[in-house]
């Protein structure tokens, strides 16, 4: 097991980095109307995953129930993002792989924080 010494080297930052990247892509590509909405809104949830872990780890050393507050920020971004790709999908801006793909990453980064908030 490799020593994580940074947030960067957290699996479960890693894989919300890596879909977030995608997600931002593919909305700018959503129509002109959607850029500030529904496009917006998934490009600061998707960036929020990440962006939570990586304060939280800031703080671990100084309050492990800081750092367990993020996480639970955290999964509630990557839960949130479960709704935004739905209506994405119903709105016919993503594909149905899209979709399921999307859907699985985001259910397993809720899986990997809630172990990893278990373990604090």
């Amino acid at each position: 097991m490799a020593v994580v010494r940074r947030f960067q080297d957290l699996d479960v930052w890693n894989k919300a980095f890596d879909i977030s990247i995608i997600i931002h892509k593919k909305t700018l590509q959503f129509p002109r109307i959607e850029q500030y909405a529904l496009g917006d809104q998934m490009r600061r949830a998707s960036k929020s995953v990440c962006a939570n872990i990586a304060e939280g780890f800031s703080k671990q050393a100084s309050s492990k129930a800081e750092f367990r507050r993020f996480l639970n920020m955290s999964m509630a971004s990557a839960n949130e993002m479960l709704v935004w790709i739905l209506y994405a999908l119903k709105l016919d801006y993503i594909s149905k792989e899209e979709f399921e793909s999307w859907d699985e990453e985001y259910n397993s980064i809720a899986r990997m924080l809630n172990a990893f908030i278990a373990r604090i």
